[in-house]
């Protein structure tokens, strides 16, 4: 009999994988079936250009998985980062069929050949701390908030699509310089920097395995990160070492919140926050209080995480 993931250790991987994939319908049920046999939970997405996911279970489960992934045509190099939580971080699995896994909207653009230069944290804080290396945060606004690299530009997007734009009103700036990207995982800088070759610029580099390798890897103490990494899943943030952080968030809106934020007088713990209480009505405010009352209510009576989280 297979344990259930609150049963055993609670192991989190972060994966992905550009590559093409000739039969997207026929490698997510592959995929399904296979995280269903062992117990995982998370978000997986099967699209043409490869694999994309965070998914959490055993360790063991976590193995088996990905052993048959790695022996799927063009999966051998399946970017994977292992981390932990206290406690199942994800309530069910789903594993879906997109036109993209991280979605840019550009037509035609291959990650997988067209991308820039891998660079490994070792080698990392020698590129950045160039002072003729451009250094740009390829992560939305609501993630940058909690941490981001010292000296790093934030373009500000509120998704993805909004790279493009931002880098074509800026290639000015970008043209004829050396371009270091990073983001969460590896995966959204890697195709960035893609796009970023296509429209003219030469020297581009990206962090391999993001900043959750980076802080897997690099000491504290020779670290150039500042804050918490926010990661997508019911730790909210990550630090170094990928311990949880103290960063949490509003269930009204869903935005990352430090403890200083939660001290401010539009807290109200599941109903608003400083980021969102004068967009909200107040009827809104009555519905999550609703809500609020409902995940305490769950939590009282010990039935687990309610689904209102």
């Amino acid at each position: 009999m297979k344990l259930s993931p609150s049963e055993t250790s609670v192991a989190v991987a972060a994966f992905y994988r550009f590559a093409r994939v000739e039969d997207a319908a026929a490698l997510r049920e592959r995929l399904l079936s296979l995280a269903e046999a062992e117990a995982l939970r998370g978000t997986v997405l099967v699209a043409p250009e490869g694999i994309n996911g965070t998914i959490a279970g055993a360790r063991a489960g976590l193995d088996i998985f990905f052993e048959a992934v790695r022996a799927m045509p063009g999966m051998a190099g399946v970017d994977i980062k292992f981390s932990s939580a206290d406690r199942m971080p994800f309530h069910r699995l789903k594993v879906r069929l997109k036109k993209e896994i991280v979605t840019m909207g550009v037509a035609d653009l291959d990650a997988a050949h067209e991308a820039g230069v891998h660079v490994p944290p070792a080698e990392w804080n020698a590129l950045v701390s160039d002072p003729d290396t451009v250094v740009i945060d390829t992560r939305n606004a609501y993630e940058t908030a909690i941490g981001t690299f010292r000296g790093a530009i934030d373009p500000a997007t509120g998704c993805f699509r909004e790279f493009p734009r931002w880098a074509e009103e800026n290639l000015v700036q970008l043209q004829d310089k050396r371009v270091a990207m990073f983001c969460t995982g590896g995966i959204r800088c890697e195709k960035a920097s893609a796009y970023l070759k296509r429209i003219g610029v030469e020297e581009v580099f990206h962090l391999k395995g993001g900043i959750l390798k980076y802080l897997e890897e690099v000491p504290a103490n020779e670290s150039l990160w500042e804050g918490e990494c926010f990661v997508f899943d019911e730790r909210v943030g990550v630090r170094h070492g990928l311990e949880q952080g103290e960063t949490t968030l509003c269930r009204a809106c869903r935005h990352p919140l430090t403890p200083e934020e939660r001290e401010s007088e539009q807290f109200r713990e599941g109903v608003s926050c400083p980021h969102c209480h004068e967009s909200r009505t107040d009827e809104d405010r009555k519905r999550y209080a609703e809500r609020q009352r409902q995940v305490e209510l769950a939590d009282k009576r010990g039935a687990g995480p309610h689904i209102g989280r």
